[in-house]
């Protein structure tokens, strides 16, 4: 069977705050472990209005409070906003906090706009070409190898699961090289996903970590007992990306709009049907079908699934519809 995981954007809702928001993760973070799902991540995002996530570390400490056994981590951390050794210290902490528990998913994009990135760097001298040597330098950290020449405490010797995220051929070429799990970004960025799978495959070396490839790829999903209603539930995300492709920083998740997709215009409609193209919208079956697909297509080890909905209640049932999927799959 296919593992199954959730990303949780965790987002701040129209006419809520963060801490509903982070109330809600923890209620589902326990609910996706009861359901069966192998990993819990938040992402790092930055002055964006709808997403509560900025402190990253802090919400998965948050949630691995709340849960006893399922993995919980970074999905992921932007590593270029980071000197690495405040990374190893952050999930070194988290490490000894939740012992097996904590996965690192590293990436090199801003997470925000340069504006954003600037402020959180206080300048943009440290640029994302660096990426490779952040990340052997993170992994000299955590392995207390003495490189460096520097104690990483607490940081030496946490074993957190170190991934490689992208969205493009790049970190396809680094986690082969660094013989690493990856995990593609398609649940937005689906244009490179089977050529980013092929390099990872092809190119991938045997490490200390894995000895095979290993690959999860996002994929959307928004599940009720009906096709409308799911339809309906889907709207909230969708407001959302265009909003975002609009503003440069989107809003605040919005409640659902009947007929949302028939008001917008037709270059907004092309684009999400793009964005959106790894997602499958509507009830129990048809659900299952575009799973069963995604996975055929692919062949990825893991799914991470995503499950924008602004009812919290929904949101849960949509999970629970996807986890039986999986399950029968």
């Amino acid at each position: 069977m296919t593992a199954y995981s959730l990303l949780d954007l965790v987002p701040i809702l129209e006419g809520g705050n963060a801490s509903r928001s982070f109330a809600n993760a923890a209620d589902l973070a326990r609910h996706s472990e009861a359901e069966g799902f192998s990993r819990y991540w938040v992402a790092e995002h930055h002055g964006m209005p709808g997403i509560a996530s900025a402190a990253t570390a802090v919400v998965i400490a948050h949630v691995g409070a709340a849960t006893s056994t399922i993995q919980v981590g970074a999905g992921g951390i932007m590593l270029p906003n980071h000197a690495p050794l405040v990374i190893a210290e952050q999930f070194g902490t988290l490490d000894a906090l939740f012992p097996g528990r904590i996965d690192l998913g590293l990436g090199r994009a801003p997470g925000s706009d340069q504006r954003v990135a600037r402020a959180l760097r206080r300048n943009l001298e440290t640029s994302s070409d660096a990426f490779p040597q952040d990340v052997v330098e993170l992994q000299s950290y955590f392995a207390d190898d003495g490189q460096t020449g520097i104690h990483a405490v607490p940081g030496g010797g946490a074993r957190p699961e170190l991934w490689i995220l992208g969205s493009s051929l790049y970190g396809a070429q680094l986690a082969a090289a660094l013989g690493l799990p990856y995990a593609f970004a398609s649940h937005f960025a689906p244009g490179s996903l089977d050529e980013a799978l092929d390099v990872y495959r092809r190119l991938f070396q045997p490490s200390a970590v894995l000895d095979k490839p290993h690959a999860m790829a996002g994929f959307n999903v928004f599940a009720a007992d009906t096709d409308e209603e799911a339809e309906l539930l889907a709207t909230s995300m969708q407001q959302a990306f265009v909003a975002l492709r609009t503003t440069g920083t989107g809003i605040k998740l919005p409640p659902p709009v009947p007929g949302y997709l028939d008001t917008i215009p037709g270059q907004a409609r092309a684009m999400l049907d793009h964005v959106l193209s790894c997602t499958a919208i509507g009830g129990p079956e048809k659900v299952r079908d575009g799973l069963a697909r995604f996975i055929a297509r692919t062949g990825v080890d893991e799914v991470m699934l995503v499950s924008s909905i602004y009812d919290h209640g929904a949101r849960k049932k949509s999970l629970s519809i996807a986890a039986e999927a999986m399950r029968g799959l």
